[in-house]
């Protein structure tokens, strides 16, 4: 910076850029946290009021490869063991990631119209990390079933 006079302060383009540069390099660095383990289950226990949920269950099923050599579109698909009926059905379908930045990936409202408790969409995911499905049933019990996927970069690992 060069100074014009006492009270002035004059920056040249060069300089500005060089303050902006920084800037955005700054907020990049901050953006690159990742979410936890703990996140995600804080996360879940948010979206099901706190409902203890059933870990590992078998009415859960996530369908999702295991090598996944795109992270940026990654397939799966949750399906859920209900009869979708008035008195018995899957309320809510939340899929978590524990290694994005944010473990929140998408929720799903279903109703006994629906017919069948499967869900499929794309998912974008950072690293190798677990997907977790919270399946919140109409009796508001919570059943959870995780799956690890390895992501890879440009196909070769990592």
């Amino acid at each position: 910076m060069t100074k014009t006079n006492e009270n002035m302060v004059r920056v040249d383009r060069r300089e500005a850029l060089k303050v902006a540069g920084a800037s955005v390099l700054a907020i990049g660095f901050a953006s690159t946290a990742h979410a936890t383990p703990e996140d995600a289950v804080k996360y879940i226990g948010e979206k099901t009021g706190g409902a203890a949920a059933t870990e590992g269950s078998a009415k859960v099923t996530i369908k999702l490869p295991e090598i996944a050599e795109n992270g940026a579109t990654v397939p799966i698909t949750v399906v859920v063991d209900s009869p979708m009926t008035d008195a018995d059905h899957v309320k809510h379908i939340h899929l978590v990631a524990d290694g994005n930045p944010s473990p929140q990936i998408v929720s799903f409202n279903l109703t006994p119209g629906c017919g069948k408790a499967e869900v499929s969409t794309r998912i974008r995911l950072g690293k190798t990390q677990n997907v977790i499905a919270a399946a919140v049933m109409s009796d508001g019990s919570v059943h959870t079933n995780k799956q690890e996927v390895k992501v890879t970069i440009g196909g070769c690992g990592g």
